[in-house]
């Protein structure tokens, strides 16, 4: 078991299904219109050529001009082509995205392994599996959309990150954002998480298992005292404290959840600062390409008047604090069998009676964001209120819009997904780290208009990654569940074709 074993499995539905998917629909659909023409005319040369209601950059077409031109010698070889453009047809595009969901389960294989050094291979296997059926992601791997190569290279550069190459994650930054340009806050979050790992860890030591805890703490005293700048009490405590039958593994750039629950979120942002200023050389060294793409990037929106290329009129930014809840339930609901288990509800139910006055606060916090985000800033797009081709138009209107008290009614579920995915990710990761995570995903969705559950992809990789659902029930319960979903979308999407009265052409069912 390991990375030939998830690249057999996850080709073994890819190369099927692609051939199904272009058999049945050989012309390009939704978006493809717009996509694979533009990537034809760079095909053949002609790099002027801009469709205006393109809304992304040509980074996808760019990886799909390096794929077009592996195969083409192979094909002129066997008289298959004789022009170089001829190699771009639909089907040869689409197949990017099927390579590039082979690379992505890897990426997913190798982030597992490294947050979780411990892990049984078997079970970080069949881990990578499941996050790789996630039905968001596995639809659009037969299509030409760029949502896979956004999230494959958006991997790419966090596991480079997690590695501490953070010059290779930053060129990876900005290779992201050529290809979507929301994909800048996922690079500043990924440089935020190095920051974090790289001011309060120290440096991972693979293939070695300390057996004593005082060793892990001299070493973290190290770190710190080489500089002169205090350890957080707290974190230093909890290391002389932790008693001796502890498992032993490897160690890791990550912070265990005792660790986490004894810190402050202030002490965790005191120390950083405190850090990186005694560290700021090293600091600007490491981040400065991040800082660098950044800063290109705020060029480029004030040179273009806008963060879209193109349509621009259709996809102005706004106030879409409703959102961040939709993307919270749906995630919680993709991790149904650990997130609404009875396990999980008790746990949670612990954690906030140990501290009733501050967690209930909280609770209440979280309940009144959500009145809020419902009330006032949710938004219907003429889009989702108009095309009943995605799934999203009848989830709004049989769900959302059922009665004018069903929006209010599901705020309990939108504050328990999100209490349950902060509980969730602070067993394993720093209160500040959590913070950037929030504060990424509202910088990402808060301003998107419309609702598109793709949008919620990328979150919802870093989510999974960091759960932690250690029992092979639940990633089995959601395999099975993932595969349900997948084997039902693309059913309804290539054998239930339907019609408009106002408009020629066969229409399909999509995400």
């Amino acid at each position: 078991m390991g990375k030939l074993s998830i690249s057999v499995i996850v080709s073994l539905w890819v190369i099927p299904i692609s051939l199904l998917v272009n058999h049945i629909v050989p012309h390009p659909y939704m978006d493809e219109i717009f996509h694979i023409p533009q990537a034809q005319e760079y095909c053949k040369g002609n790099f002027r050529s801009w469709d205006p209601m393109i809304t992304t950059p040509p980074g996808l077409y760019y990886l799909s001009l390096a794929h077009v031109a592996s195969l083409f010698p192979g094909m002129w070889c066997t008289k298959a082509v004789s022009l170089f453009s001829e190699v771009c047809s639909p089907a040869i595009l689409r197949s990017v995205n099927g390579v590039l969901t082979v690379i992505c389960s890897l990426l997913v294989y190798e982030i597992v392994t490294w947050l979780k050094p411990g892990s049984d291979k078997r079970k970080t296997t069949l881990q990578a599996v499941v996050i790789s059926l996630y039905p968001l992601h596995w639809f659009f791997a037969f299509l030409y959309y760029t949502d896979v190569a956004s999230l494959t290279l958006v991997l790419a550069m966090y596991l480079a990150c997690l590695k501490r190459r953070y010059q290779l994650s930053a060129v990876l930054g900005a290779i992201t954002i050529l290809i979507r340009q929301t994909n800048v806050v996922w690079m500043l979050f990924v440089a935020c998480s190095g920051i974090i790992d790289f001011t309060l860890l120290p440096k991972r030591k693979e293939k070695v298992q300390p057996d004593d805890q005082d060793a892990s703490v001299r070493e973290y005293d190290a770190l710190a005292d080489k500089k002169g700048t205090p350890v957080n009490s707290n974190l230093r405590k909890h290391k002389m404290d932790k008693p001796s039958n502890v498992v032993k593994t490897p160690v890791s750039d990550s912070v265990d959840s005792t660790s986490v629950n004894t810190s402050g979120l202030l002490d965790e942002a005191q120390v950083i600062l405190l850090r990186m200023w005694n560290l700021k050389l090293e600091v600007l060294f490491s981040f400065g390409p991040f800082l660098v793409v950044f800063l290109a990037f705020v060029v480029f929106v004030f040179w273009n008047g806008s963060i879209v290329l193109g349509a621009k009129e259709a996809h102005t930014a706004s106030l879409h604090f409703a959102q961040i809840m939709y993307f919270a339930l749906v995630s919680a609901l993709a991790m149904a069998p650990f997130y609404f288990s009875f396990k999980q509800f008790s746990m949670l139910s612990k954690s906030l009676w140990k501290n009733i006055p501050l967690n209930l606060f909280q609770v209440v916090l979280v309940s009144i964001a959500g009145l809020l985000s419902v009330h006032y800033f949710s938004i219907a797009h003429p889009y989702l209120l108009a095309d009943n081709r995605h799934y999203t138009f009848y989830i709004w209107r049989r769900v959302i819009q059922y009665h004018w008290l069903m929006k209010y009614v599901l705020i309990p579920l939108y504050a328990y997904s999100w209490l349950s995915i902060i509980h969730d990710l602070g067993k394993c990761r720093q209160k500040i780290w959590v913070l950037v995570f929030l504060l990424a995903c509202a910088g990402v969705l808060v301003p998107a208009p419309l609702i598109e559950f793709r949008y919620y992809t990328i979150p919802f990789y870093f989510l999974i990654l960091h759960s932690q659902i250690n029992d092979y029930r639940s990633w089995l319960l959601m395999g099975v569940m993932y595969a349900a979903v997948n084997i039902f979308t693309m059913w309804m999407f290539l054998f239930r074709p339907f019609h408009w009265s106002h408009e020629p052409g066969t229409q399909r069912f999509i995400w």
